[in-house]
């Protein structure tokens, strides 16, 4: 064999030396960007959660000593929510987004297909969970204080309520006493399969806390506290 022949045997086999190198390298940077991806995908479906702002359009809701209307207040604390949690790169999806209901204007029940439309999105939407903004009312004028609802038996449901729960406390009135609680008779916690709560943010009955609750700053406390709460739950989770 000649010395041309061998030099060229030599250049042939580093040239393929090189093309495998570079093709190992491809692959190995096309795996790891797809397994990077997988989990961010993951990741994101595990922090993906439903904010529910409770009636809308020809519902009310409660309406407040005040004249306020729940569905309005409902709305502007969901919003609130909606915004914090997109700040700590949680997804949120809203059940409504302007004061509408999800029922069509000529149904024969719309409060029933209101809910029903609630719950299918919530299940097509299969979130890690749901909150529900809501409003409280009671004859007796006295009684005040924010309370969070899960439906009877569900562990997560029960967690989730507690995490917020203590934030409200915390954040928006340390000396509120009120407790969690379970409850088997709401339509929206028995007929969701995901963990979900209730937040009832207040009193509409009670004048001071009614007029508190229509005030921007007030809003936003609950909302923060609300989305704290939400917050604590995921990242007990992720663990």
């Amino acid at each position: 064999m000649t010395d041309r022949k061998k030099r060229w045997d030599r250049l042939l086999s580093v040239a393929i030396t090189l093309l495998l190198l570079a093709c190992v390298v491809y692959v190995g940077r096309e795996a790891a960007a797809y397994v990077a991806g997988s989990s961010v995908e993951a990741q994101e479906e595990g922090r993906r959660v439903v904010i529910d702002a409770g009636h809308g359009g020809d519902d009310p809701g409660k309406v407040g000593i005040n004249g306020a209307n729940e569905k309005d207040v409902n709305l502007e604390i969901a919003r609130l929510v909606k915004q914090y949690l997109e700040m700590s790169d949680v997804e949120v999806v809203m059940t409504r987004e302007s004061d509408e209901g999800l029922n069509d204007a000529d149904a024969s029940n719309k409060k029933v297909q209101d809910m029903k439309r609630r719950i299918a999105l919530i299940e097509e939407t299969a979130p890690a969970l749901t909150v529900s903004i809501h409003q409280n009312s009671y004859p007796e004028e006295y009684v005040h204080g924010a309370q969070v609802f899960y439906y009877t038996g569900s562990v997560q449901g029960q967690r989730l309520a507690e995490h917020i729960q203590g934030q409200l406390v915390e954040r928006v009135d340390p000396e509120n006493k009120r407790q969690v609680k379970a409850n088997d008779s709401y339509y929206l916690l028995k007929k969701t399969g995901v963990p979900i709560v209730i937040v009832e943010c207040g009193f509409l009955s009670n004048s001071a806390e009614a007029e508190k609750l229509c005030t921007p700053e007030y809003q936003q406390r609950v909302a923060w506290a609300i989305h704290m709460g939400i917050l604590e739950y995921l990242n007990e989770n992720e663990k």
